[in-house]
């Protein structure tokens, strides 16, 4: 006899954790400020859509912050007994990296030293279901503007090949750090990563899922506008559709950017105007990797509470992202074209 479904089951499981279920990227963000005489460093470190590390030049003794409770439990210094230090070193470094670089780029586009300046800089590597390295990138902006960007595709089999697929669109005043973005992103980067994904994996390999609810609100004697909710999800990868009788709306709904809910899952909305009595015909669409298989929601009267604009916002703490503007909308649904006006929310 066979092995039975719940065995086969476990061994499923066992085989996605093995492969880590790639890929996974650590990600590093970086702002300078700089003016009147002052200057400020803030960087925030992501495994994926987890913050994992913090850092504030402007605070006394400023040192790498954990985001994350395992982070600081006893097996970093059992491990790597550097590992906090040498993140603290390499932010203070980058302090004083993106200092001097702001002073060059002042000069050379011959600004003075009394208005104030931004410095932006992202970094990280990415590996994939097997922990190799798969790609890596560096960029830095000035004051909004791109002054450097390099891509590494380390997938490549020679060595010869490896480095030749270092790319560069634009270069100012940066070459003298190219040698240093390399080493960083194709060994400490990729250390680091590593680490993460095995000491946090059940909160950075975790799968959450979604939860969904419709809300409708009437604008007008004209007009509905169904809101369809995600909350609670993680990884923040989501994708929320509108459909009319099976035809595809995407071009026709409001779709709000996923956000973070602030306690380590994220959360979503897309809306749609419908005409009244017509809701039925409406459906929305969910697929996240949470689920099994994408669901299905429709506005159902009886069983769905309508929830006015101003009462949903204020539940979710979102009254200050609220912004209200006259938004046409036209679509087609079963080959009718209608046009209405709505007042558009959050």
């Amino acid at each position: 006899m066979g092995p039975g479904p719940l065995f086969l089951l476990l061994l499923g499981a066992l085989a996605l954790m093995e492969t880590w279920a790639g890929p996974h990227t650590l990600r590093h963000f970086s702002t300078s400020v700089s003016g009147l005489g002052k200057f400020q460093h803030i960087g925030v470190g992501y495994v994926d859509d987890t913050e994992v590390t913090w850092f504030d030049s402007d605070v006394p003794n400023p040192r790498v912050q954990p985001r994350v409770p395992w982070k600081e439990q006893p097996w970093v210094q059992m491990e790597d007994p550097d590992f906090g230090e040498e993140q603290t070193q390499l932010c203070k470094q980058c302090a004083l990296v993106s200092r001097a670089r702001m002073k060059k780029l002042r000069a050379y586009y011959n600004q003075s030293e009394e208005g104030f300046h931004t410095l932006q800089v992202t970094f990280g590597c990415i590996v994939g279901s097997d922990l190799g390295f798969l790609s890596a990138y560096g960029n830095t902006a000035y004051d909004g503007t791109e002054t450097f960007a390099l891509n590494l595709d380390l997938t490549s089999t020679t060595e010869a090949n490896k480095t030749t697929q270092i790319t560069i669109r634009r270069n100012l005043l940066h070459e003298e750090g190219v040698q240093g973005w390399r080493d960083y992103l194709e060994y400490t980067c990729l250390r680091w990563l590593r680490l993460f994904l095995k000491k946090g994996k059940k909160t950075l390999l975790r799968a959450d899922p979604t939860k969904t609810h419709l809300t409708h609100h009437p604008i007008s004697d004209h007009e509905v506008t169904l809101r369809c909710w995600a909350l609670g999800f993680y990884p923040a990868d989501i994708t929320l559709t509108w459909q009319c009788d099976g035809e595809d709306l995407t071009q026709d709904m409001e779709l709000v950017e996923t956000r973070p809910a602030g306690d380590g899952t994220f959360q979503k909305w897309a809306a749609v105007a419908v005409p009244p009595g017509e809701e039925q015909r409406y459906t929305c669409h969910v697929q996240h990797q949470a689920l099994p298989e994408p669901l299905i929601l429709r506005w159902d009267p009886p069983s769905q509470t309508t929830i006015t604009i101003v009462g949903i916002a204020a539940a979710l703490g979102l009254l200050g992202a609220a912004a209200a503007g006259a938004v046409l909308w036209r679509r087609k649904c079963s080959g009718t074209e209608r046009e209405s006006y709505t007042q558009a929310a959050l």
